[in-house]
């Protein structure tokens, strides 16, 4: 979502190359980028213009010093300034249990669906949640959040002949406390706009079932209206949290950088994907170091260790050091990437990776390799030598790819063993040799 606000701020944090101190003369330019950067990013224009303020109040005068360069001193100031922006301090849900939250915002935000992701991060963290549907107008919305509590193994109620919202919620408290579930997740209706009607019945509810949390699911598509979206539900019901999902489109992001600053309420998570899994905690110093192209690597560590399997993982190490790493070894290794996300979001949190885009389908291009492999014998996995032109063409028609494909696979797979090689011969920058001009020549696309 932020690849263009983080191409346009590395844009303007480089015309101060060469600078010995920073002055208004030339800060001026810079800070007048920085500015264009975030009203670009449909970034609120009284936030852009006070975070521009506190920038230049900061930066003006400042002697920089020997071991940093005048460009690395702004972007300390820079990224300090966008984590208050976004949110200091504890963003943790009340410790209160039973925990009663209500999940509130516009149609077509990513409600239901970021209910049963709210309930499967807390089921991790040690929780036994209860999601209740309480939007009576669409039946739709109740299948879909019953269909994924079962997916997540949710305890799950709703009342489809009654509609009367309060006593629905009353009634999945009692369910609720009748199943020990000690966290009920309340999944209310919405409106494609705001209106008195919507507002009215989720402060009859509120009155209710008393939730300690009142969490605004909004799209962080929505720009600037989001912002106003945020005042009108903050202003009826006391908002203690926001939602934003939808973070890994290609909208401009604006809305994250500036909700914060005008509601003063804190977000504390975020959607990132379609998956129930693509949930996280929001960090603002997380998010304030991908815009400013530095990268996550502690949420790409987390990721890593809650998704790959760590004896496989220095089993695999071990036989890359022996150079002895067959296509079975490769296929198991790729799965489990894959449950980290998309290779996009991956990179994304690659330290100066953040703005590089892979090139479109990198995803669909992984699972081919995978049908590819899959469609080999154990004996072909573990012996890639043994592949002679029938047998290539025996897994093309089985994996449902041209014969061109598998020849690339294996042809890119060689390259690895030869480096590996390389490797364990102590030849490693001879292999940093090979890999730049690999890069150069486009190779491998799909790994």
């Amino acid at each position: 979502m932020f690849e263009s606000l983080t191409d346009k701020l590395g844009s303007a944090l480089r015309n101060l190359r060469g600078v010995g101190q920073l002055s208004e003369a030339n800060m001026a330019e810079t800070l007048q980028e920085v500015r264009t950067a975030l009203l670009a990013a449909d970034v609120h224009f009284k936030v852009a213009r006070d975070f521009v303020e506190r920038v230049q109040l900061q930066c003006v005068g400042q002697q920089v010093t020997k071991s940093v360069t005048p460009g690395q001193q702004v972007v300390k100031i820079i990224n300090d300034e966008l984590v208050r922006l976004l949110g200091e301090g504890s963003t943790d849900l009340s410790p209160v249990r039973p925990l009663k939250i209500l999940m509130v915002g516009l149609h077509g935000s990513g409600k239901t669906t970021s209910t049963a992701k709210l309930g499967k991060l807390l089921k991790k963290r040690g929780y036994r949640p209860l999601v209740a549907a309480c939007d009576i107008y669409r039946p739709a919305a109740i299948d879909q959040l019953e269909i994924l509590a079962k997916q997540e193994e949710l305890a799950f109620y709703a009342d489809r002949a009654s509609k009367d919202v309060p006593a629905i919620g009353v009634a999945a408290l009692a369910a609720a406390q009748a199943a020990a579930c000690d966290c009920i997740i309340f999944d209310t209706a919405g409106r494609l706009q705001i209106d008195a009607d919507l507002i009215e019945e989720v402060k009859r509810l509120h009155a209710k079932v008393q939730p300690d949390e009142v969490l605004l699911v909004a799209d962080g598509a929505l720009g600037q209206e989001a912002v106003n979206v945020a005042k009108a539900f903050h202003d009826a019901l006391a908002l203690t949290g926001l939602v934003l999902t939808k973070l890994d489109g290609d909208a401009r992001g604006g809305a994250a950088l500036s909700m914060k600053a005008i509601t003063g309420v804190p977000i504390k998570f975020i959607g990132t994907g379609e998956k129930t899994g693509d949930f996280d905690t929001f960090y603002p110093d997380r998010l304030a170091s991908r815009i400013l192209g530095m990268g996550d690597v502690v949420s790409l560590v987390e990721k890593a260790q809650e998704n790959i399997d760590q004896q496989e993982a220095e089993r695999m190490a071990e036989k890359m050091r022996k150079a002895d790493f067959n296509l079975e070894d490769f296929l198991a290794q790729m799965q489990q990437v894959k449950k980290m996300g998309s290779m996009q979001s991956i990179i994304g949190m690659m330290p100066g990776m953040s703005g590089m885009q892979l090139p479109e389908g990198a995803d669909q291009q992984m699972a081919r390799t995978e049908a590819i492999i899959k469609s080999m014998t154990p004996q072909e996995r573990r012996k890639p030598d043994i592949l002679n032109g029938n047998r290539r063409k025996r897994i093309a028609t089985g994996s449902g790819v041209k014969i061109v494909e598998v020849n690339q696979l294996m042809k890119q797979f060689q390259q690895m063993q030869k480096m590996m090689q390389m490797m364990k011969g102590g030849g490693a920058k001879k292999m940093m040799r090979q890999i730049e001009a690999m890069k150069g020549k486009g190779g491998f696309p799909g790994m």
